[in-house]
């Protein structure tokens, strides 16, 4: 029986490659928890290059239409720092020493992840780090189109101006308004879904419905669907996508760290490990301090970074890593 023919299995879509495999990422720029997937799903793309068509929904998590504005700011932002605090301690990701601010909205960080898109991927891909970095390291979260600015401000190979201008066009408003309805329609298979913690993935309750909890995974393919959500190992991705679409192939090799740091820009610890072959940071990088170990940055991605304007010009200070980062494995 073929996907199509399978009640509520959504069709593989017509450009997909041989093997018929979409994967589809419920996410969010401003998400701590796909900020610390990153690496894994870094790692899923590179596996399954050529074999899957990737295609990201962005969920709108701070959203003015749901969301009271907060009757304490200060308090509430203290709350949330500690609440990405503990979330690092799961994933190992950066977070910032200071957070200004809860994210007021992300939809302008999204319209950006959209309209980057028109860019190629590859820009779409820096533009998305660069907004995440907006609040997990610099502690600035891009919620409104002039931080969205600030943020993406210097990045090799984008053009501001256009991104800006496409952030107003009403294709790109109108393929978030449907990626934020997508993402409110969970598959049933989400729904009180109770699993290993700390991020099961059960859909959360949303306005009057209920919405994806970010980052979930949704894999389509000739065998039917499995849905992936919350935080979960390398290895569960990998067994949804063979399990809908046979015969994948075994997992790609790893990239000399040099290399990993020209692909992507921008490097943490756990990228090393997911990504590199001997998790060592790469020999030219900028190496860039957070609240949670440090960033290695690709010396023209560091150029324009905007932690070159915060008052900490040690962030930016080319420095051999210590000891313990150089370490196999870390």
């Amino acid at each position: 029986m073929t996907a199509a023919a399978r009640p509520g299995v959504p069709e593989p879509p017509a450009d997909a490659p041989a093997g018929g495999l979409e994967v589809v990422e419920y996410t969010d720029p401003l998400c701590p928890w796909a900020w610390g997937s990153e690496p894994k799903l870094r790692r899923l793309r590179a596996l399954l290059a050529g074999r899957a068509v990737w295609r990201p929904v962005y969920g709108v998590l701070f959203d003015e239409e749901e969301d009271d504005p907060a009757p304490d700011p200060a308090a509430e932002t203290a709350w949330y720092a500690r609440y990405i605090a503990g979330i690092s301690s799961h994933t190992g990701a950066p977070h910032a020493v200071r957070l200004a601010r809860v994210a007021a909205c992300s939809r302008p960080a999204s319209l950006a992840a959209v309209a980057a898109e028109r860019q190629g991927p590859a820009v779409a891909a820096a533009v998305l780090r660069r907004l995440r970095e907006s609040v997990f390291v610099l502690g600035e979260p891009a919620d409104t189109t002039d931080r969205v600015r600030a943020a993406v401000t210097g990045l090799p190979r984008l053009d501001e101006g256009l991104l800006l201008a496409d952030m107003t066009d009403h294709q790109v408003r109108d393929r978030l308004t449907a990626d934020r309805a997508e993402a409110r329609a969970p598959v049933p298979e989400v729904l009180g879904l109770s699993g290993p913690p700390p991020h099961p993935g059960a859909a959360k309750e949303a306005g009057d419905g209920y919405r994806y909890a970010l980052p979930t995974l949704l894999f389509v393919g000739p065998a039917g669907r499995r849905v992936v959500p919350g935080w979960r190992p390398l290895g569960e991705y990998l067994a949804a996508a063979r399990a809908v679409a046979p015969g994948l192939p075994a997992e790609a090799g790893r990239l000399d760290p040099d290399a990993a740091l020209e692909l992507h820009l921008s490097l943490t610890r756990a990228d090393l490990e997911q990504l590199t072959t001997d998790g060592r940071p790469p020999a030219r990088a900028v190496r860039l301090e957070s609240g949670n170990g440090p960033l290695w940055l690709h010396p023209a991605y560091a150029e324009g970074h905007p932690a070159n304007a915060q008052l900490h010009p040690a962030y930016t200070e080319r420095q051999p890593a210590p000891a313990a980062d150089r370490a196999p494995g870390r």
